[in-house]
């Protein structure tokens, strides 16, 4: 029996001891056992942490805090800017919450649980219920406030003349409403209903319920319906920009500084043009300032889905095919996967804040105030 929970053990943390667990080579009893070389048995004692463990569990803690910081510093500008007390900023301050609460509750915990000898849950079953709450909690949140904001995107681009200030507040409330009151259902779901357990206490396991039912549920809600959804609006914002940016743009030409009015052809802009050197241009098919724009918001859509797809589709794809199949991944793939889904709360703000110049001078005047 001691021997069996001792194999569990060294299989469990493949995580932690790093490449070396995954060879075949046979371990000496006495480093198992935790042994002195004159044969003196040391229980309780657990092999000193290898130098790839250390490596692997500094880049997490690294991982965890930026992450946290990042979106709590995307909040506070949000909260202290007015300019960002309206749409799409809302959007974006709810992904902030999600992602500063996946930081905060969820990934602690699973890296203490990745430092537990085989992965095994010492901290009792009602903070193990607690822990798998928020997970899904806040990570289902974050996923579809990145659909939200595809959706957004693709609304101000396609019909932004139909899509006003005032529906877009509507929509932007309903679609975070919606978003927190899904991803509460799918968390709470095993509880309210008794959908599967997720504490096995005979083998000390916290996880994700493993019914079949549960596990089609969960992931089709949590990840492929907005997966679904994304991809769908991104596809469309794609022929929209490649409609409205294939017409033949007009050129401006330069002009004497002398001030003149000059009327071109019919097919070409009206260009007024004063001593100053100063070009005003009325376009027939569109202000070259919306279409920057527009660029802009399909281009940081596009990464934002991407990188979102990148960071998901392992983790779900395994959470979907193991309960089904009745099998089960190598724990380093688990976590690797686990891990990667995490990392995307660390992406969001760094990619929707690159692509909006207002949230850098927003950053540097915060700054700037502080000192």
């Amino acid at each position: 029996m001691e021997a069996a929970n001792l194999l569990a053990t060294t299989n469990g943390a493949a995580l932690l001891v790093g490449p070396e667990t995954c060879t075949s080579t046979p371990t000496p009893s006495s480093e198992i056992l935790g042994t002195t070389p004159g044969g003196t048995d040391l229980p309780g004692r657990e092999p000193p942490f290898s130098v790839f463990t250390v490596l692997v569990v500094t880049l997490l803690i690294l991982l965890i805090a930026a992450t946290f910081l990042w979106n709590l510093l995307v909040l506070v500008t949000i909260l202290r800017v007015r300019a960002f007390h309206r749409v799409p900023h809302n959007l974006v301050a709810s992904t902030a919450v999600s992602d500063v609460l996946v930081a905060a509750l969820v990934m602690p915990l699973s890296l203490v649980s990745e430092l537990s000898a085989g992965r095994r849950w010492q901290l009792g079953r009602s903070l193990c219920q607690v822990w798998i709450s928020f997970d899904v909690l806040c990570c289902t949140a974050s996923i579809w406030n990145v659909a939200a904001i595809a959706l957004d995107r693709y609304w101000t681009i396609t019909r932004h003349l139909q899509y006003t200030l005032r529906t877009r507040r509507r929509a932007s409330a309903v679609m975070i409403a919606l978003t927190w009151a899904l991803s509460a259902l799918i968390a709470l779901a095993p509880l309210l209903f008794g959908w599967g357990e997720a504490y096995d206490a005979q083998l000390q396991r916290c996880q994700v319920s493993q019914e079949p039912s549960y596990a089609v549920f969960s992931t089709c809600g949590a990840f492929y319906l907005p997966l679904g959804v994304v991809l769908f609006v991104y596809w469309k914002i794609y022929k929209a920009a490649k409609f409205r940016f294939g017409r033949r743009r007009r050129a401006v030409q330069p002009l004497p500084s002398t001030t003149q009015v000059k009327e071109a052809p019919p097919e070409a802009e009206m260009v007024f043009t004063a001593r100053c050197r100063a070009t005003v241009t009325f376009q027939t098919s569109g202000d070259s300032w919306r279409e920057q724009k527009e660029k802009r918001a399909a281009l940081m859509v596009g990464i934002l889905i991407g990188v979102f797809v990148l960071c998901w589709i392992p983790f779900f794809l395994a959470e979907l095919i193991s309960p089904l199949c009745a099998c089960s991944l190598p724990p380093i793939w688990k976590s690797i996967f686990l891990w990667l889904g995490y990392s995307n709360s660390f992406f969001n703000p760094l990619i929707y804040t690159a692509f909006n110049k207002n949230y850098n001078n927003a950053f540097k005047s915060l700054f700037t105030k502080q000192r």
